[in-house]
């Protein structure tokens, strides 16, 4: 494929048409709560610190904040998820309607609570998470529901985007109902995935694991100076194009045609990263329904979520234009910017994907250090 240059005046115009897109989201929604206040004791009753709140904030997590991301964009975005009938449900909806996202599209369901992860911050300091949710798959009449939804959002829908947290939204019958209908309409498809459905999005367009995600549904640790067998997990998805994306090194982009293209990070400075991925699958899947290739796609999500996790924000139009102008970007599959996996040369799955290192006795898998605090109304959860 020649070489072409991803010039101001081409994103210019994709930008425009991503403003006119009509973009469905589904998946898990949750509400992001911050309490934060300052810590001078410890507790009398138990040798734990002792919290006074001073402010308190919501935000849109998950699906909901994917939305809001492709909302950013002046794109026309329809949120199909569910919520409880509880005061969180309420502020979901409320901040839908701040945003002038519709939320027509919301289930509510009285048998389960809003999922919301409360993050107790001080000096700075994540002190505490509290999660309040059920994780058990929706109940049948919900789910019909949810997909009657799906199928009337999708109607007129330029792409369809899936944010999967393992919470108990995307359910086989909603996740093939989606597929089922973008297949027909020829509708791009940008899967944002966990581990129990990480093998039911066949024919994805764009499939997005981070590299964790990927190393456990593969059963083996990812080796990036030997990325040549990644075609061989993008078979064993039956996805189009595989995004992997690696943190604070950038992402690694597969396509069908088998070739590997290493993109590195555009952050300058690095503020949070807990909303980079969600910014990566609203800014990929809303180019995509403006009609811009998937290399294209990978690589202006590339410069929005290096201004994301940058900043407190979502990352705006103006900003990435900003940064393209300072940067001239070349999409490219030459040698120099990406190598085409052989099918008889490339390394087999097993020789690149290496046994993971077990979890220190005293940590889990879910373990993480404190983190600061994103001051950002609309973060995504830095965990699941």
């Amino acid at each position: 494929m020649p070489e072409a240059r991803l010039t101001r005046d081409r994103i210019e115009a994709l930008l425009r048409k991503m403003a006119a897109t009509k973009v469905v989201v589904v998946g898990d929604a949750m509400l992001d709560v911050y309490l934060v206040g300052e810590v001078d004791r410890v507790s009398p009753e138990a040798p734990v610190p002792v919290v006074t709140v001073h402010a308190s904030r919501h935000g849109l997590g998950g699906a909901a904040n994917v939305a809001a991301n492709v909302a950013a964009l002046g794109a026309d975005c329809r949120l199909v998820a569910v919520v409880g009938e509880d005061q969180r449900g309420q502020s979901v909806r409320a901040e839908l309607d701040d945003l002038k996202l519709n939320s027509s599209f919301l289930i509510t369901d009285s048998a389960r609570p809003t999922t919301s992860k409360t993050r107790v911050v001080a000096r700075g300091q994540q002190m505490l998470r509290i999660d309040e949710e059920i994780d058990d798959p929706i109940s049948a009449k919900v789910m019909e529901k949810l997909a009657r939804a799906l199928e009337h959002a999708l109607e007129d829908a330029d792409a369809l985007l899936i944010e999967d947290y393992n919470k108990g939204t995307l359910v086989p019958q909603v996740i093939e109902r989606g597929m089922t209908i973008a297949k027909r309409r020829s509708l791009p498809v940008v899967v944002d995935p966990k581990f129990k459905n990480f093998f039911a999005y066949r024919g994805a367009t764009v499939f997005k694991p981070n590299r964790r995600e990927l190393e456990l549904a593969m059963g083996a640790a990812l080796d990036l100076a030997h990325p040549d067998a990644l075609p061989d997990a993008l078979g064993k998805l039956a996805v189009d194009n595989l995004l992997l994306t690696l943190g604070g090194e950038g992402m690694m982009l597969v396509t069908k045609d088998q070739e590997v293209t290493r993109i590195p990070t555009m952050a300058r400075e690095v503020f949070d990263v807990s909303g980079a991925g969600d910014t990566v699958t609203a800014w990929v899947g809303t180019a995509l329904a403006a009609g811009a290739s998937v290399r294209e796609a990978a690589h202006i999500a590339n410069f929005a979520a290096g201004i994301e996790v940058g900043k407190a924000g979502v990352a705006t139009v103006p900003e990435t234009l900003a940064a393209f102008k300072q940067s001239t970007v070349t999409v490219t599959s030459s040698a120099s910017a990406s190598r085409r996996a052989a099918p008889q040369r490339h390394r087999a799955l097993p020789d690149v994907l290496r046994p993971p290192r077990p979890w220190p006795r005293d940590r889990g898998p879910a373990a993480s250090a404190p983190c600061s605090c994103r001051s950002a109304a609309h973060s995504r959860s830095p965990a699941s």
